[in-house]
């Protein structure tokens, strides 16, 4: 039978629609899928049949990517593959063209799934041009613009329309992605997305021109957060290395990101006062360049933070006109003797020795070479004679690598220095030497190095100094290297944190995930193992500066001749540090093989692990990967695992994409600052770094962040989660133990950990203070409440007493109501209370109210403690005596 052969006893479209209908709202989609495929050789006219049908189903296609109408459409699909005579060949060009431009109307409001089933059933990327163009018109005319963008990247129609036109509404319905998909692999409009977005950095930028051009387009507050310059400057340059464009295009995002750079680099000398004046006089002058706006910026920081002399230095070296000048410079100046005139470098290079001083070495690790012991690798005479001695059969080798800091100007970076460490010797290989770096036996010899599975290297966050190299040679994106006999030390310190051994009184003190110390990442490994420090200082240098100063060499050095030491110790006695005996064993990235192009999905999972053990530290919380992981998310403690912890005692900064994380965490008795949506991501950094707290973020921003804290101080959680599944999985990698006694113990509002109790005569006394409650008001409340007609309302306020206190008052702090003022009903720090909030209905059945101290709002006791106790309660331990709560609120 010929499925396209009109005859007497064909199928009414309307009958096998009802048919599938009532199949899908059973949600049987076995037998949804039988019915399909009888019921379409059934229809005399199977193409103009399933216009029939999908129009005729039930609810527009919005938001919806399982509907009725995409089921059918896919069905059907299936089965034109295998009845290929059903074609629009087979119709006439006239027929032809009709279906194809009723199919057309279809999809004005469906998803991108729905609308390529279409385009293959009724080849509607035949139609003429101009038919297009005009659909394109019609959608973006009812404001469906992601549809428009959809179909013009289906279609390949980006030639056809105006980029602005296209991209601008959806950058501002926070569809950035899709306006970068819709310019991707068309060079001129991946420029005019990138040169777009950068006159949005603009300080003349006028949102008002965005309100004109698109008046149905409604600017809220969570867009103008999407196009503040902070955020676009990230897009931007994220966006101009992804298409590799000159950064001639995006002057004002290339200057916001150096202006920042250069508030952060004098917050670092300044404030924080961890970078010594040479590193900062380096960064400076590379950031700030030849842009005169940023020295002029320069030399107004230097006014505020250091002085006078300091910025007349500096506005000399770059010329400022005096017109340009803040007050007070160019006086400055003019009495500057000669010798002060020019800013010099400290001259530490050569007055500093190789060996450190006393004080120096009673602090920090120091490494037990002579400086002649190490050589610098620069021509292919050195890097022979160092091939003869790292690849040694059976050698251990130190691997470290620096690179030059960019403060997020640019985002992958170029190694400029690799440290081999062997017993008696350190090789730094000079990357930045003439014709070093791209010299054909450098590359075969880093490749010979990876690969020797006899020679065993050792390195701390290798994926960081692996991607660096990628980035430094693209040959090993084309021909990925090979790894083999690689032991990652992160790997073997996480081991050793989250071991329950007990150290002996004469070990080093063992500083456990999340406690409050000054050492990090690999200076924690050393510090614990060998009992002193790194020596931090020069770490944010400026590698690609030759010659380097002896402290930098000195760094370089100790940073990769301490693996070996480190090794050594916990090779000859693994067990005191809790771990097996081949710690080989321990590594689950020993078998990496840096850029194996496998399957899409491995890469993603692989990414994931190894984002982990990022070379600054950061650790990214994902979802469950294997049968351990899962089997933790269901309640199963493994057998290494963190201390357990309060809720009180982790202290984070929820980054402004995580918000809804941070009020669960919150709402548990975390200790949560969230950033305001306007808030620059840079902000989470300076928090964390202030007050000692763990960065929670998602997405982009965990690349800049986690090189701005300690090792284990910024995790990264997937985007696509849950908030709820979001905060179960923080709790559970911290091993934070809630109890209902935690819930509710912070404000919701403000993070504080201080109430006031207000007894319900208080608080009726205060609303009628404030014109909130009058008499009549107040009558049913007082027939209904006993105690009320044997007290009379005082004019002073009754004490912060009560027989009964709040589940979380052992959790939180009480402040007496003595410190409350009784005429403007505001406490010490300024706040008042929240009567506004208070409904009067509330006060006939609640006794007690609880007051924030910190910002005034009002608390009660609700139903709000039961849904979240049931929210939670896979995480949640609950003691004997907070069972019957728990059963009480389970029942409300």
């Amino acid at each position: 039978m010929n499925p396209q052969a009109p005859h007497a006893a064909g199928l009414d479209p309307a009958v096998l629609r009802d048919q599938l209908l009532e199949l899908w709202n059973w949600k049987d989609l076995q037998t949804f899928h039988l019915v399909a495929i009888k019921g379409f050789p059934r229809l005399s006219e199977p193409l103009e049949a399933l216009l029939t049908i999908v129009e005729g189903c039930p609810g527009r296609q919005r938001g919806r990517s399982h509907t009725l109408g995409h089921h059918i459409l896919m069905e059907f699909q299936r089965w034109m593959k295998e009845h290929p005579q059903v074609s629009l060949s087979s119709l006439s060009e006239q027929q032809a063209l009709e279906l194809q431009r009723r199919a057309l109307r279809l999809p004005a409001e469906a998803q991108a799934s729905f609308f390529e089933s279409l385009i293959n059933i009724y080849h509607l990327g035949s139609l003429d041009p101009a038919v297009l163009r005009l659909h394109l018109e019609k959608l973006q005319a009812l404001s469906c613009y992601k549809e428009a963008a959809v179909f013009c990247i289906k279609l390949n129609l980006q030639k056809e329309v105006n980029m602005e036109e296209m991209c601008i509404p959806l950058i501002l319905q926070d569809k950035l992605p899709l306006a970068e998909s819709f310019v991707t692999g068309h060079n001129h409009l991946e420029q005019q997305l990138v040169t777009l977005l950068d006159s949005w950095c603009h300080p003349s930028f006028s949102v008002e021109e965005l309100n004109k051009q698109f008046p149905r387009l409604s600017l809220s507050k969570h867009t103008m957060g999407l196009i503040a310059p902070k955020m676009l400057a990230k897009h931007i340059l994220r966006l101009a290395e992804k298409f590799n464009i000159d950064q001639g295009l995006y002057p004002n995002a290339l200057h916001k990101r150096r202006l920042d750079s250069l508030r952060f680099l004098m917050y670092k000398r300044f404030v924080e006062k961890t970078m010594t004046e040479d590193n900062w006089s380096d960064h400076v002058q590379s950031v700030v360049a030849d842009d005169l706006e940023l020295q002029i910026q320069l030399v107004e920081m230097l006014v505020k933070y250091y002085g006078l002399q300091k910025a007349a230095q500096w506005s000399l070296k770059y010329n400022i006109p005096r017109y340009r000048l803040p007050f007070g410079v160019w006086e400055t100046q003019q009495r500057l003797p000669p010798d002060l005139q020019q800013i010099c470098p400290s001259g530490s290079e050569q007055t500093e020795e190789w060996i450190s001083s006393q004080h120096h070495c009673q602090r920090f690790y120091q490494v037990p070479l002579t400086k002649d012991k190490v050589s610098f690798v620069g021509t292919a005479e050195a890097l022979q004679r160092c091939r003869n001695i790292v690849l040694k059969e059976g050698g251990v080798v130190g691997i470290d690598m620096e690179w030059q800091p960019t403060f997020g100007c640019i985002v992958t970076q170029q190694v400029a220095l690799i440290q081999l460490a062997v017993t008696d010797q350190v090789f730094l290989l000079d990357l930045c030497a003439n014709g070093f770096c791209q010299n054909p036996d450098t590359l075969s010899f880093l490749r010979s190095l990876f690969s020797a599975r006899n020679v065993l290297k050792l390195g701390y966050g290798m994926s960081g100094d692996l991607k660096c190299l990628l980035a430094t040679w693209h040959q090993f994106v084309d021909e990925p290297l090979k790894m083999e006999g690689v032991l990652d030390l992160l790997n073997v310190h996480q081991k050793i944190q989250r071991s329950k051994v007990k150290r002996t009184q004469n070990g080093p003190k063992e500083v456990l995930v999340g406690a409050d110390s000054a050492e990090k990442g690999l200076s924690l490994l050393v510090q614990q193992v060998l009992g002193k420090p790194l020596d931090k200082t020069e770490q944010m240098s400026n590698w690609e500066k030759r010659p380097l100063r002896i402290s930098q060499i000195r760094y370089a050095v100790a940073d990769a001749y301490c693996l070996l030491d480190v090794y050594s110790v916990l090779s000859r006695n693994p067990a005191r540090y809790g771990l097996p005996a081949d710690l080989r064993s321990i590594c689950s990235s020993q078998s990496e093989k840096s850029g194996d192009k496998t399957e899409k999905k491995k890469l993603a999972k692989q990414k994931k692990q190894t984002l982990e053990e990022e070379c600054q530290g950061a650790q990214r919380v994902s979802p469950p990967r294997s049968d351990t992981e899962k089997g933790l998310l269901c309640g199963e403690k493994p057998s290494e695992y963190p201390p357990p912890l309060l809720p009180q005692q982790l202290r984070v900064v929820c980054d402004n994409m995580l918000q809804g994380l941070g009020r669960y965490l919150r709402c548990l008795g975390v200790d949560v600052i969230m950033l305001e949506n306007t808030d620059d991501h840079r902000e989470a950094a300076r928090l964390a770094q202030a007050e000692g707290r763990v960065i929670l973020t998602c997405g982009q921003p965990f690349q800049s962040l986690r090189s701005q804290v300690g090792e284990g101080r910024c995790l990264a959680l997937e985007c696509t989660e849950k908030a709820r599944d979001q905060a179960v999985r923080v709790l559970r990698h911290f091993n934070v133990q809630p109890t209902p006694s935690d819930i509710f113990s912070r404000c919701q509002a403000c993070n504080s950990d201080q109430y006031a109790a207000v007894p319900r005569e208080d608080m009726v006394r205060m609303l009628k203070q404030k014109g909130f409650l009058q008499d009549q008001d107040t009558e049913h409340t007082q027939q209904t409440s006993h105690q009320q007609e044997e007290e009379k309302l005082g004019d002073i306020l009754t004490p912060c007493m009560t027989p009964e206190p709040p589940r979380y008052a052992l959790q939180c702090r009480w402040a007496p109501l003595s410190g409350l003022d009784p005429d403007t009903l505001t406490f010490p720090g300024g706040a008042p209370i929240q009567l506004h909030a208070v409904p009067p209905a509330l006060l006939p059945r609640i006794p007690l109210f609880y007051v924030c101290t910190r910002c005034g709002k009002v608390f009660w006791e609700g139903s709000h403690f039961g849904r979240v106790l049931s929210m939670f309660q896979e995480v949640l331990h609950v003691a004997d005596e907070d069972t019957d709560a728990v059963a009480a609120a389970q029942l409300s």
